[in-house]
């Protein structure tokens, strides 16, 4: 009969600290809560074959709300994790991320569909894996002011323009060693095409892009530009 007490004890003292440890308003609590009364009731009336089974019903649902409440946790964890992702993309697509960097913004794109779906089947720890990876590769991702698709030719003596200084400059290609990428990309509104010294002020250079990167406007020597472009590329 001791050992019947003792055991009974550790099982009410079990189901309690299980109760204690958990989210109170859940089914299966409220079922570990209601057992746990009906094995002390049964205990202190002397039923104690009674109150052990009790005492085992309530630890068997205080179990199953821990596990209950370990996947509402989960779920509330992968379901931040992914908003904290999709917030991210939807700031990378506000700014044209997707023109600078074009491969990040798809490969988080790609990693948030597969989240969504891992969600969608239950599967909260793989759901934050993918948004950690979509956050990853939107990393490098940043605001900045595009190259210049443009440029205005100004009189040599005030500025030097000639296709080998534009070329220079950082916001054009930042190597004046390729500067025939200009020309015959410009070639065909010059007075002269096959003179390439002969550009003329005012003339509107367009400038092809160097290896795939996002270009617009018109190039404003105020205007601080990001350099993009190795000067040995």
């Amino acid at each position: 009969m001791k050992r019947s007490i003792t055991i009974l004890s550790l099982c009410l003292f079990l189901a309690a600290s299980l109760f204690a440890n958990s989210y109170r308003n859940n089914p299966y609590q409220r079922e570990a809560h209601r057992y746990t009364v009906l094995a002390q009731r049964a205990f202190d009336e002397g039923e104690y074959d009674l109150a052990t089974e009790y005492s085992a019903e309530a630890i068997r649902n205080a179990e199953l709300s821990e596990a209950y409440i370990e996947k509402a946790l989960a779920r509330a964890e992968a379901e931040r994790d992914m908003n904290a992702a999709r917030s991210r993309l939807k700031w990378a697509e506000r700014i044209g991320a997707d023109r600078q960097w074009p491969d990040e913004v798809a490969a988080a794109g790609q990693a948030i569909a597969a989240g969504t779906e891992a969600f969608d089947q239950e599967n909260y720890r793989l759901t934050s894996e993918y948004a950690q990876k979509a956050l990853e590769a939107l990393g490098p991702v940043r605001e900045i002011t595009p190259l210049p698709k443009y440029y205005t030719v100004h009189l040599y003596s005030q500025t030097g323009d000639c296709f080998w200084n534009i070329s220079g400059n950082p916001a054009v290609y930042n190597n004046p060693l390729i500067w025939r990428n200009l020309y015959e990309a410009n070639k065909s509104r010059m007075k002269n095409p096959n003179n390439p010294d002969l550009i003329l002020p005012g003339m509107v250079i367009e400038i092809p892009s160097l290896r795939g990167e996002y270009r617009e406007g018109m190039y404003n020597p105020l205007t601080k530009y990001e350099n993009t472009l190795s000067a040995n590329h």
